[in-house]
């Protein structure tokens, strides 16, 4: 792991850390902020998925979602599975920043305007998530290694055309 990766996985684990522990401590109170959003995602996750067993409250989703932000950030945090902790901290922080920082709905200006801004801190943090679950660690990806082998098979392919037809030439040669 470079030293830049040692130092920023941390770095970026820590928000998830202390707002985790934040909901944990005031769920209830943050329960009526994710009402919204939990009424219309839960009843889409269980007409995707019937048995998922998944409860409608939303204090325990707020639990739920602090927990999984919590034990990610650690794994993120540590470098253990950092491309998986990263997707589900990016996963858990869009319906956090959605419940959380409904700026579209405050009428006061000053207040608006600081909404504003924690939202768009938010997407830039899930920006970084995003970089992060891609990051293969300096070392080739899927992807890549696919488009590799793709290649070398075709020169592989092209080589071995090329030596059929000299040896096609050679037997032909020798037959007449």
């Amino acid at each position: 792991m470079t030293v830049s990766r040692l130092i920023a996985r941390p770095m970026l684990a820590s928000i998830f850390v202390v707002g985790g522990v934040a909901a944990l401590r005031n769920a209830p109170a943050l329960a009526s902020k994710a009402a919204p959003v939990t009424d219309k995602i839960v009843p889409a996750a269980k007409k995707a998925a019937p048995s998922l067993p998944l409860t409608e409250d939303p204090a325990t989703l707020v639990r739920i979602n602090a927990v999984a932000q919590i034990v990610a950030a650690g794994a993120l945090a540590t470098g253990r599975a950092p491309r998986l902790s990263a997707a589900i901290l990016a996963a858990s922080l869009v319906p956090t920043t959605v419940a959380g920082h409904r700026f579209w709905e405050v009428d006061d200006a000053q207040t608006k305007s600081q909404q504003q801004l924690h939202f768009f801190k938010n997407v830039s943090i899930v920006g970084g998530l995003v970089i992060a679950a891609g990051d293969t660690d300096g070392k080739p990806g899927v992807a890549w290694r696919a488009r590799r082998a793709a290649k070398d098979a075709r020169r592989e392919a092209k080589h071995l055309a090329g030596s059929a037809r000299r040896e096609a030439k050679l037997a032909k040669a020798q037959l007449t």
